[in-house]
């Protein structure tokens, strides 16, 4: 902020979470490694147990790299804080665990990321905690799963490799009416395209290591909440869970960071023009992406985002295996890999049959994964054409 003029988020993006006064006016945040801290007095050591926010106590709890990051991230999401960890997977663990104990029961959409439907059917089972699965299309419906022990609801909008848009806002109303948390993965969006905190949200989670960080070199989550007392909450865990995150990683993203915005417009408008090109193609059976205007959820899209990243999927018309490796193996843009959100474009084929459990997935097809990166859109569209010449031929 300047003065008491509220500032737009692309200049939050620049500004936020520098603080060059405090550093001899250099612009970036300096990089400071540490394990031990030193006190001068005993008060001072004494008083290292403390939990308020920026503190240094100990190198895994943070350092002034860590928590401008930290500050950064939560004024742009419009929470009360954010706690940085090594990971979008420890992001995810450490938020539901913070939550949850023995006898609990939770809900998961049935969209939701892989990693964590594992930490759901393994840790969490054997820990006593029982995961319901429910249709991501169930908005305000959701009441009717909530039980005494219903301990929060996961949501992930879109779901991931399907992209189905929840109504977040009818599931928050219906949770808290029980005085059930939610928690949101915000990933594809990212604070610039959805604001999780206007819709109801409890802690709203971030993979960083996706378009915070945008170059593909650097693995952090985030954690925002909407309280002080979420956060503490929250933090506690995260030290119980040893996890901590290096201030290199920490000064990278924050570097990613304030381009984010920039970024994001890019990959919007990239990803839509693929999008579109795609749904004229012989081969495509359908497309799953929220701004296309027939998308189930391009309503509940258009009321609740700002935009679209460069995250999304389209169904083939059935191929058969040697088909599809012939389009995929021999891609020159099309990088063939994990993980998302970085400068270059992806392409991963996948198949959510044996990972939905309350919805089904019957679609005959391929389903293929794209991330649409920075590339001039002509030389992707040119790329994907040649990969479906290539599968035409076998």
């Amino acid at each position: 902020m300047s003065g008491n003029r509220p500032q737009k988020p692309a200049t939050k993006l620049v500004h936020a979470g520098r603080r060059s006064s405090e550093y001899h006016g250099v612009v970036n945040p300096p990089v400071l490694h540490a394990s031990t801290i030193l006190f001068e007095t005993l008060a001072d050591l004494e008083k290292a147990g403390s939990s308020a926010p920026g503190k240094v106590t100990y190198g895994r709890h943070g350092t002034p790299t860590r928590f401008l990051l930290e500050e950064a991230v939560a004024e742009l999401e419009g929470g009360f804080g954010t706690l940085c960890v090594s990971s979008g997977v420890a992001a995810i663990t450490n938020a539901i665990l913070a939550f949850v104990k023995p006898g609990d029961h939770i809900l998961v959409t049935d969209s939701t990321y892989y990693p964590t439907r594992n930490l759901c059917n393994t840790f969490l089972k054997r820990f006593g905690v029982e995961t319901e699965y429910y249709d991501p299309a169930i908005g305000g419906d959701i009441a009717g799963l909530i039980r005494d022990n219903t301990a929060l609801i996961w949501c992930e909008s879109p779901g991931s490799l399907t992209f189905e848009i929840q109504d977040i806002p009818a599931i928050s109303a219906a949770a808290h009416a029980r005085g059930v948390k939610v928690l949101l993965d915000n990933t594809w969006a990212s604070p610039m395209l959805c604001r999780p905190f206007e819709m109801g949200v409890d802690v709203s989670v971030q993979a960083g290591t996706k378009y915070i960080v945008g170059h593909s070199d650097v693995m952090l989550g985030t954690i925002t909440t909407a309280t002080e007392e979420d956060l503490l909450t929250i933090k506690k865990q995260i030290i119980i869970s040893g996890d901590a995150v290096g201030p290199d990683d920490c000064y990278l993203a924050q570097r990613g960071l304030r381009t984010l915005g920039v970024r994001l417009r890019q990959h919007h408008e990239s990803g839509l023009k693929v999008a579109q090109w795609l749904q004229t193609r012989p081969e495509v059976k359908r497309v799953l992406h929220p701004a296309l205007p027939d998308d189930p959820g391009h309503a509940i899209w258009k009321r609740d985002f700002i935009g679209a990243s460069g995250l999304f999927s389209f169904i083939l018309k059935p191929v058969t295996k040697p088909q599809l490796a012939s389009m995929v193996d021999h891609m020159d843009l099309f990088g063939m890999g994990f993980s998302w959100g970085g400068f270059e474009s992806l392409i991963l084929p996948s198949d959510p049959k044996n990972i939905r459990t309350a919805t089904k997935w019957d679609e005959d097809g391929q389903l293929i994964r794209l991330h649409i990166g920075l590339e001039d859109t002509d030389d992707l569209i040119a790329d994907l054409e040649a990969g479906f010449a290539r599968l035409e031929m076998i």
